[in-house]
């Protein structure tokens, strides 16, 4: 289900649950949410649907890909940039990863661990911080 994107500064900066098994519907209603905004998104917490668990999805080519829990485990090649959010209004600077390497749950709660790199490693990042409360 297609899910409204929340713009609420206070409920966006707290910290997100671990998922669940039980939160299994709210990797599908983000997955339908990002295809919704794919025009001018590449990413979506579920914080962003108003959901405060740690679930990520993101666009990796024609691909869209959820990520259950999400940990990064390795980061290298710091560099500054500016971001946009579909819930925030313009562009902010930020500091990113080049490469991350990530641990996290796919959408069948099977544990994967990803090495990933520029853009996409820099829309994992985005979302992580969505997770942690973390506003750019």
């Amino acid at each position: 289900m297609v899910r409204p994107i929340v713009k609420d500064i206070l409920f966006l900066g707290q910290k997100s649950s671990p998922a669940t098994t039980a939160d299994v519907q709210v990797i599908t209603d983000l997955l339908d949410t990002l295809k919704a905004h794919e025009e001018e998104c590449v990413g979506l917490a579920a914080n962003m649907i108003g959901i405060r668990k740690r679930i990520i999805v993101f666009a990796h080519g024609p691909f869209h890909v959820p990520m259950v829990n999400p940990v990064i485990v390795k980061k290298s090649g710091p560099y500054e940039t500016e971001e946009g959010c579909l819930s925030l209004v313009g562009k902010r600077p930020c500091k990113r990863f080049e490469t991350i390497e990530v641990e996290y749950l796919d959408r069948n709660f099977i544990k994967r661990r990803g090495c990933f790199s520029g853009f996409t490693a820099q829309i994992i990042q985005h979302e992580i911080d969505h997770c942690n409360g973390i506003i750019i």
